[in-house]
């Protein structure tokens, strides 16, 4: 049960990562359409050939938001999903593509995360946000769990649990933390090879790493990701449409997703990750297993959330991700490349919480277009997305002709 594989991803865009607007404001459903027309370019299809849309949430409408994005474009749609999965949003807006090509609802869909807008678009009428920044925390309002059991408690917010997590873990198994800035360090040596990174003339070393703030300990100011402007969209096609574009069809062969709570007070083991299931699912679906992917391309919003990933998705046991991670070379050049294109920690993190940078980056480099980073005979990527505070998963197995 699963995938066939007979979807892919054809055409891709990503705008480079910038810390102000660089040009004339836009809103956000014009982000989305200038993405979607770039990434049909990119593929050499044409906008009469989209039948599908999967989104995010939209700032010029709060609800009804697929609809609103289908009538600004001029299109019909047989599949229109809207997805909230922070992080994961990305990579499950790709599966859900995938399947909906798959079950022969439409033959083509956009996926789209564009920028969210930093400022308002008119004085007049200030940008709101509803709940999203207030206290660090997503759901504030009266009757959430969260309202009534977290944020009175002061634990919110992204900074302070994901430190908790790691104290959790250097208590359970050890802490190397010159490995765990080793993970930033080879991140910045992809971003300083590719263009639109936000660090791309800035290189990094582990003592420069160590010797930045603590911002929630053990986790250093450059171990944590550096929200930006930017955006992105891939493609899904059915096969005949595949075989009409411009570049290798990047194939999803296999995905998974688990969402077992929204905060981390819920969970049952807090460092047996959703991942654990979603990569298993991912893997068993395109018949493949960790060790047949040529690059891996994991959500990186934190260190401590790449080191989890790499042992729950089966990439080296569990307790042994610094050992692993201190004795691989994980840029481009190196035996495990990861995030080639820099990652969060490297490129910078656009759009809703950057989860599409990592599917871009997994597509490039099977299509053979990731230039000055390309890593030779890439056929076969993993993809993770991660939402929240390690709570909502999800994975892709991506694969060239």
């Amino acid at each position: 049960m699963g995938l066939r594989g007979e979807a892919a991803i054809v055409g891709y865009t990503e705008l480079p990562a910038t810390k102000k607007p660089t040009g004339p404001l836009e809103f956000t459903i014009e982000q989305w359409a200038r993405l979607a027309a770039a990434a049909l370019d990119d593929a050499g299809l044409s906008a009469s050939d989209v039948d599908g849309i999967c989104t995010g949430h939209l700032q010029e409408s709060q609800i009804f938001v697929p609809s609103t994005i289908i009538e600004y474009l001029g299109i019909r749609a047989n599949f229109a999903e809207i997805v909230d999965l922070g992080g994961a949003s990305a990579a499950a807006m790709v599966w859900r593509a995938a399947a909906a090509v798959e079950l022969g609802l439409c033959r083509a869909v956009l996926c789209v995360i564009p920028a969210t807008p930093l400022t308002p678009m008119s004085a007049a009428k200030p940008l709101d946000f509803g709940d999203m920044l207030y206290f660090g925390a997503s759901s504030n309002r009266y009757g959430s769990p969260q309202a009534e059991f977290e944020i009175p408690y002061g634990n919110l917010g992204q900074n302070g649990p994901y430190g908790q997590v790691a104290t959790l873990y250097a208590a359970t198994y050890g802490y190397d933390e010159r490995a765990m800035a080793k993970i930033s360090v080879d991140q910045r040596v992809n971003a300083n090879h590719t263009p639109g990174a936000i660090f791309k003339d800035t290189p990094l070393t582990v003592d420069d790493v160590l010797a930045s703030p603590v911002i929630a300990a053990p986790l250093h100011m450059l171990e944590i990701v550096m929200p930006v402007l930017g955006g992105s969209a891939v493609l899904v096609t059915d096969a005949e449409l595949a075989r009409r574009g411009r570049h290798r069809p990047v194939w999803v062969k296999g995905f998974g997703e688990r969402v077992p709570y929204k905060t981390p007070t819920y969970a049952e083991r807090l460092l047996d990750t959703p991942m654990i299931k979603a990569a298993e699912s991912a893997f068993g679906m395109a018949g493949l297993s960790p060790s047949d992917m040529d690059v891996v391309s994991i959500y990186d919003c934190y260190t401590i959330t790449v080191l989890m990933s790499l042992e729950d998705a089966g990439f080296c046991q569990k307790g042994k991700g610094l050992q692993f991670i201190a004795e691989h070379d994980m840029t481009f050049r190196g035996d495990f490349p990861m995030n080639t294109a820099g990652g969060q920690l490297g490129y910078g993190q656009p759009g809703i919480a950057g989860g599409m940078h990592h599917v871009c980056d997994a597509t490039r480099q099977i299509m053979g277009r990731a230039g000055a980073t390309q890593v030779a005979d890439c056929h076969r990527a993993f993809v993770s997305g991660n939402g929240g505070i390690l709570s909502e998963q999800t994975t892709l197995v991506l694969e060239g002709d």
